[in-house]
């Protein structure tokens, strides 16, 4: 059993930056892969980043990519989402998610655990 839970949410204006935090009970939080995911009021979450178990793999959504880095210290068992540059399309809840296997988490069908979501506000 995993339970994620996210901090580091809050307003910010466009241009600016945030990072989100993902903590993860469990031992075998550095076996699996971690992922975060976003929901804006009206729409289907929607993949933002992952990374795999031991850090050596990332991948991103095209419109965060670039602006956007997913990192993770298994030691600490905590995942990280930097994010710059912000844009107020990037206002929304934001998930950490998890799974049991190896590779990536990109699809939200596939995620086993999430966590309770952090808002995130940009303002223009």
């Amino acid at each position: 059993q995993v339970q994620l839970a996210e901090s580091g949410g809050g307003l910010v204006q466009a241009g600016g930056s945030l990072r989100l935090s993902c903590a993860a009970s469990g031992r075998t939080f550095s076996s699996y892969p971690m992922g975060w995911f976003r929901q804006s009021p009206g729409k289907e979450r929607e993949f933002v980043a992952t990374i795999s178990w031991n850090g050596g793999s990332t991948y991103y959504a095209d419109s965060v990519k670039g602006r956007f880095t997913i990192s993770r210290d298994n030691a600490k068992n905590t995942v990280y989402l930097q994010m710059n540059s912000l844009k107020p399309e990037d206002t929304a809840v934001y998930y950490c998610a998890s799974r049991q296997g190896g590779g990536l988490l990109t699809m939200a069908t596939n995620v086993r655990y999430w966590g309770q979501g952090t808002q995130v506000t940009v303002s223009s």
